[in-house]
């Protein structure tokens, strides 16, 4: 099941609409209630998808169909056919995440017959969901449509690659576009002209005072591996040629936030500092300017240790311990949808998005254990 998933080309720029319509027609083999949700292109969807009694509240089994590019990666194989080799499979997604996803697309026959002999007696939901890479973008229609159809599930396992071990917190997740626009000049009139990769540099700068103010002073939390929260830039593009003064600089920033810090708080100090330049830029050319484009948001995740799912994962995943993680994942969004979550899957996240990514054999039999152990255990509210 792994490798046929893998077998679909889902980069996030492409469609995942072959994976989803042959899931959708694989789950529906075996009676599941289906529901997609489309992109505005309509050539990107979610899938929801119910084994079991739909009128009752059961559990989300959630991941991402998209992966992230190959290009200019140096891989030893073609990363869209699965390979095995030395006890892992590597490929693109191996790990993060149609791993988790062929497991327990693979476990629906022994879900469905849990399900008729009532082992089960609440339904199992698979979360399929689009552009998880580029900012959770897809889910967030899934969830809409759920909340709209007052469908309420009772708890969520998000498998992200963790090892298996059962994580409770997450950092927030923000993503900024900046938009300097000056006025061009010959480099030798520095005068006539308003220097947009300056000014950018300016509020680069003052992003990383910012970030390094938070490393120095903010309230520790030291569950995560950077313990406070980060601000990074990771791309910029300006100007034409060394003796232009250049009209225009594009750079984009990443924000990631402890669960309880507030980053409107923390963009809006950004915002009244690019205010300030933008004066300085317009008492030379009324046109010039700084425009800020907060392009996505990733809530952060919050669990405790003793909430009842995390518990119920704890003991299915035997392990005895929870983590935190600095990345984001949808698990945030179903936490603040109601519905109570825990990131719990097979693989390593330090062995995603690069080349020659793989997820360890050992690490999907503990995740075939996990999925053998709800038909024993059950999930219930």
């Amino acid at each position: 099941m792994i490798e046929r998933l893998i077998g679909f080309n889902t980069v996030s720029r492409d469609s995942n609409l072959g994976l989803i319509e042959w899931t959708r027609d694989y789950l529906q083999g075996f009676g599941a209630v289906t529901r997609l949700t489309y992109d505005a292109t309509g050539k990107k969807a979610n899938l929801f998808a119910t084994l079991g009694d739909s009128n009752k509240p059961g559990l989300i089994l959630s991941g991402h169909t998209d992966v992230v590019p190959v290009d200019g990666q140096n891989w030893d194989s073609d990363p869209f056919l699965a390979i095995e080799r030395d006890g892992k499979l590597y490929a693109r997604g191996a790990a993060d995440m149609k791993g988790f996803i062929g497991i327990i697309l693979a476990q629906a026959p022994k879900f469905v017959a849990a399900l008729n002999d009532r082992r089960l007696d609440a339904p199992l939901h698979y979360s399929l969901s689009y552009d998880e890479e580029v900012g959770c973008i897809g889910v967030r229609g899934l969830i809409r449509d759920l909340e709209q159809h007052n469908i309420r599930p009772a708890g969520c396992v998000v498998g992200e690659p963790t090892s298996m071990q059962p994580i409770i917190a997450h950092k927030g997740t923000h993503r900024f576009r900046c938009a300097v626009r000056g006025r061009e000049a010959h480099s030798s009139y520095v005068t006539h002209g308003v220097n947009a990769i300056e000014y950018a540099a300016r509020l680069v700068v003052y992003i990383r005072q910012i970030a390094d103010r938070l490393a120095q002073s903010e309230t520790r939390d030291y569950g995560f591996t950077v313990p406070y929260s980060t601000l990074s830039t990771g791309v910029i593009h300006g100007g034409i040629a060394a003796n232009v003064i250049p009209k225009d600089c594009v750079f984009s920033f990443d924000m990631r936030t402890l669960p309880h810090t507030s980053p409107d708080s923390l963009y809006q100090e950004i915002r009244a500092y690019a205010q300030g330049l933008a004066h300085e830029m317009q008492a030379v050319d009324a046109t010039s300017g700084i425009d800020l484009e907060w392009l996505s948001q990733t809530v952060g995740l919050s669990a405790a240790e003793t909430d009842a799912i995390v518990q119920w994962a704890m003991q299915l995943s035997r392990n005895t311990q929870v983590g935190k993680v600095s990345y984001g994942t949808e698990a945030g969004l179903f936490q603040k949808m109601g519905v109570p979550s825990v990131i719990c899957g097979p693989g390593d996240i330090a062995q995603a998005h690069g080349p020659n990514e793989f997820v360890a054999l050992d690490q999907l039999a503990q995740c075939e254990r996990f999925m053998d152990r709800i038909l024993e255990t059950g999930y219930a509210a």
